[in-house]
């Protein structure tokens, strides 16, 4: 597995007046579209597709792209046709169908990303790419965030009185916001694994300003992370732990993974 000193930026799209705007910060949208366009064309999935406005991108690069959401009323790509589908639950495609998946601040919304992993193994075919994103709360702000708040920064405490905001905001779409399951990059890179993928590079969406006022605690993290005996940190991914992309990265973590094989847990 690589990591990458710095995002991998495609060049931004022009936007279209009453076109789909990105629910995603358009750094993670660069991001991504850069590292598909190093790849050869085919059948792509991206899921939640939201408004549209990755999909549109992506089809202007040449793939064959389909699109699915919770709430495909909000989706606005003419011309495109969009699927209801819910990540918590079977995805309306046949298996094999597809050579790419793109999961964009998917999995922090939903109730079991395992499942979502399951499907998307289902839907790929064999040496498919996923590509999925989710808010890095390992970066060293995030872990000092925790320390003195006991939460970080995209996983808040959500009471009733939130939630009913969140409701009366996104017309009872309260999903598109809320932020209900925290990943780490251990616990994806294990359910990635689980399921039969490969991690091929992690990128970040671009630095957090100010980075530099925490590098006195990097240089000693990462001091202690090589003190640490080799087999230990193999074992505990310590490399990727203390790497750009998570410990100093900003508030995306993007990962590049391959569908290597079928695990029988599909």
């Amino acid at each position: 597995m690589q990591t990458a000193a710095t995002p991998l930026i495609a060049s931004p799209s022009p936007k279209k007046p009453g076109g789909p705007e990105p629910l995603a910060h358009q750094a993670i949208h660069d991001t991504v579209v850069g590292i598909l366009e190093k790849l050869p064309p085919g059948a792509l999935l991206d899921v939640p597709a939201g408004q549209g406005a990755l999909a549109a991108r992506l089809i202007d690069a040449g793939f064959d792209v389909r699109c699915c959401d919770l709430y495909p009323e909000i989706f606005r790509l003419e011309g495109v046709d969009i699927q209801q589908g819910n990540l918590d639950v079977a995805l309306p495609f046949s298996d094999r169908s597809f050579d790419y998946v793109t999961c964009l601040e998917g999995l922090e919304h939903i109730e079991n990303p395992q499942h979502a992993m399951r499907e998307f193994a289902r839907v790929l075919k064999p040496a498919g790419h996923l590509i999925v994103s989710v808010p890095n709360i390992l970066n060293i702000e995030e872990r000092l965030k925790w320390l003195l708040y006991g939460y970080t920064s995209h996983f808040k405490p959500i009471g009733r009185e939130q939630r009913e905001q969140l409701r009366a905001e996104h017309d009872n779409r309260e999903e598109i916001a809320a932020h209900v399951n925290p990943i780490g990059y251990s616990e994806l890179r294990y359910v990635l694994e689980k399921y039969g993928f490969e991690i091929v590079r992690l990128y970040r969406d671009k630095p957090k300003g100010r980075s530099w006022l925490y590098w006195p605690l990097v240089a000693l993290i990462r001091l202690i992370a090589r003190l640490i005996p080799a087999r230990k940190r193999n074992q505990r991914w310590t490399k990727e732990l203390v790497s750009n992309e998570i410990l100093t990265g900003g508030n995306t973590l993007i990962v590049h993974a391959v569908f290597r094989e079928a695990t029988g847990r599909t």
